[in-house]
């Protein structure tokens, strides 16, 4: 029998759940902002919420209100048209219903009774058909009612700190042949200061949306005839992209990686034989040539085995490191699609070793320093969490341990404390996944490092050991950026458009008073070119101030106006926006700082 859990209040504590509805063991929930609390004080706001919109909307039936990770939402159908403009009368409701304190009590039904209780509601039933249950639960507070498993509060006016966030479209159950449905989301705290902080993060974070920012900074654009999710990278965008490549470049090369190229269109057998075709071809798009099917892959894996099994290998070659900025199409529905972070094509900085069982621990080792160096060049805190074997999964238990212990040690030896997902790899082997933290507190998935035990066995993958004898080989996956659009799309977002010198697209704006600077704005412009470095000069027609101003809003990190006395005197007068000073070098030491900048940097 599970142990009854409760949530404790000022008032006391409430028994709610068990741990098995839960997912939890223990005897009490604190009424604080931790996980387990959150997400019983947000599902029982999201039942408010449809209350209240009850209420309002008399019409109004309901689908779902889940907790997710970004607060909680309800789908409904109602009659009138609900915009952004109402969310602050359902809101206003929503406040003066919880005030009013309506006890909520749960009740458990057979289903028959359920079903012939809502049998004229087409949610409703279309709720019923996905749980696989003889009794179903009802949760009550005032007049409304709703099928739900919990758990919730024992009363509404526990709930004070929440706050509705957006409106949006949704296909009953995700299905895009199905009817749309209304969905509001909302968040909810226990407190309001917790409540106020998540609120000043979300207008943090608008003001920092890279998507707003790309078309500011002129990086990237989309445009709706060329198709959704296929971004458009504009020339500054693209410097930024093959500044991250060189630089990546560089530290693979002197880590032994080999530089390989796999085709992006692949006969659809091969993807047969790695499973991609039975488990992601959802998730792919074929074409048909010479009446043979292909399919485009959403993935480097194949293209570098094939690299691997273009030649006898033997114990003396591994590990054998490949990588590749491989250009990849994966079909994401519309409704994911998300600026630079959810796109149909994207470039990963992708990498697969070839090694044995015995070199797995320092191969990860390497492999984890190397994401180190990345993430410190940005200043980024990141925390990294081990998956380990599922119930479903497969390959030998022995090297299952090898692995999972190796991974273990890698990061010990690297100092790096971590979490364990137990259960959380995937069938092939287990993983670790490499999570950033950004300038306003938000959590990024970015890099991951796979043990693969499977397709090495799907492909018969062999190499020859000192014995003679032919040797299964282990198969490492690795991507430390994860893809060049969201991590382009993070560091604009953690910055705030204000790029770090050593990757920013344009490092200097140079600005002449009159025409009788240009000449020396463009030996200047072509001097840092030499190296490495980017600068624009700006001498339209317009005033100074304007330029001034148009440089600012480029976010660059230097800005030099050049006039008469800076022409003689070869003394420029830089203002550099990233250390927030002013100050005076000569055309020499200016140079060599700019040389020194971006060379300061690497990883």
């Amino acid at each position: 029998m599970s142990e009854v859990i409760g949530i404790k209040t000022k008032e006391g504590v409430f028994d709610l759940c068990t741990s098995k509805e839960l997912g939890i063991v223990g005897d009490e929930i604190l009424f604080d902002n931790s996980f387990e609390s959150l997400s019983i004080i947000r599902h029982s706001c999201a039942h408010l919420m449809a209350q209240a919109i009850k209420s309002l909307y008399p019409s109004a039936k309901f689908f779902v209100g889940p907790v997710v990770d970004e607060g909680f939402y309800y789908d409904f159908e109602v009659e009138e048209k609900i915009s952004e403009e109402d969310l602050a009368k359902i809101e206003a409701k929503m406040k003066e219903l919880a005030k009013s304190g309506f006890e909520i009590t749960k009740v458990t039904l057979p289903r028959e009774e359920v079903i012939a209780k809502f049998k004229d509601d087409d949610l409703k039933m279309a709720v019923i058909s996905r749980i696989d249950s003889p009794n179903l639960s009802i949760y009550s507070q005032g007049d409304f009612e709703d099928l739900c498993r919990g758990p919730h509060l024992p009363n509404t006016k526990f709930l004070h700190s929440f706050k509705l966030t957006k409106i949006a479209g949704a296909y009953l159950g995700g299905d895009e042949k199905a009817k749309m449905l209304t969905r509001i989301y909302g968040i909810a705290f226990a407190d309001k200061e917790s409540l106020k902080q998540y609120l000043f993060q979300l207008e943090e974070a608008k003001k920092r949306d890279h998507r707003k920012l790309g078309v500011e900074l002129g990086l990237f654009t989309f445009d709706e005839s060329v198709g959704a999710g296929l971004p458009i990278w504009l020339p500054k965008g693209a410097r930024l992209r093959r500044t991250l490549e060189g630089l990546l470049t560089r530290a693979h090369i002197i880590r032994y990686y080999e530089p390989v190229r796999g085709p992006e269109l692949l006969k659809s057998d091969l993807w047969k034989v790695s499973g991609h075709y039975a488990n992601y071809g959802e998730n792919m798009y074929f074409t048909q040539i010479d009446e043979v099917e292909y399919g485009m892959k959403p993935m480097n894996c194949v293209g570098h085995i094939k690299v691997y099994q273009s030649s006898i290998r033997s114990y003396r070659e591994l590990p054998l490191r490949f990588y590749e900025y491989g250009v990849v199409h994966r079909h994401e529905k519309s409704g994911v699609l998300h600026g630079l972070l959810r796109v149909r094509e994207f470039t990963q900085d992708d990498a697969h070793i070839f090694c044995k069982p015995d070199q797995i621990r320092s191969e990860v080792v390497s492999i984890v320093k190397f994401a180190q160096k990345i993430m410190d060049a940005f200043g980024f805190s990141y925390e990294m969490e081990i998956s380990t074997r599922p119930e479903k999964s497969i390959g030998d238990e022995k090297i299952w341990d090898i692995s999972t212990e190796a991974l273990k040690d890698a990061l010990n030896l690297c100092g790096i404390q971590y979490g364990i997902d137990e259960g959380g790899g995937a069938f092939y082997g287990p993983k670790i996944d490499i999570k950033i933290t950004d300038a306003i507190g938000r959590k990024w998935q970015c890099g991951t490092i796979q043990i693969d035990m499977n397709l090495p066995e799907r492909f018969e993958l062999s190499y020859i050991d000192e014995d003679n004898a032919s040797k299964r080989p282990v198969m490492i996956h690795r991507a430390i950026l994860g893809s060049f659009e969201r991590f382009i799309a993070i560091l604009i977002e953690h910055f705030g458009g204000e790029l770090p010198f050593f990757v920013s697209p344009t490092q200097v704006i140079l600005i002449p008073i009159s025409q009788a600077q240009n000449a020396y704005a463009e030996e200047l412009r072509d001097k840092m070119l030499h190296l490495g470095a980017y600068a624009e000069i700006l001498n339209k027609n317009e005033t100074l101030s304007k330029r001034v101003r148009t440089a600012e809003k480029q976010r660059v990190p230097m800005i030099i106006v050049l006039g008469e006395k800076e022409l003689e005197s070869k003394v420029l007068p830089i203002r550099d926006r990233r250390e927030k000073s002013q100050y005076e070098l000569s055309e020499g030491e200016f140079l060599k700082m700019i040389e020194t900048k971006m060379k300061e940097v690497s990883f």
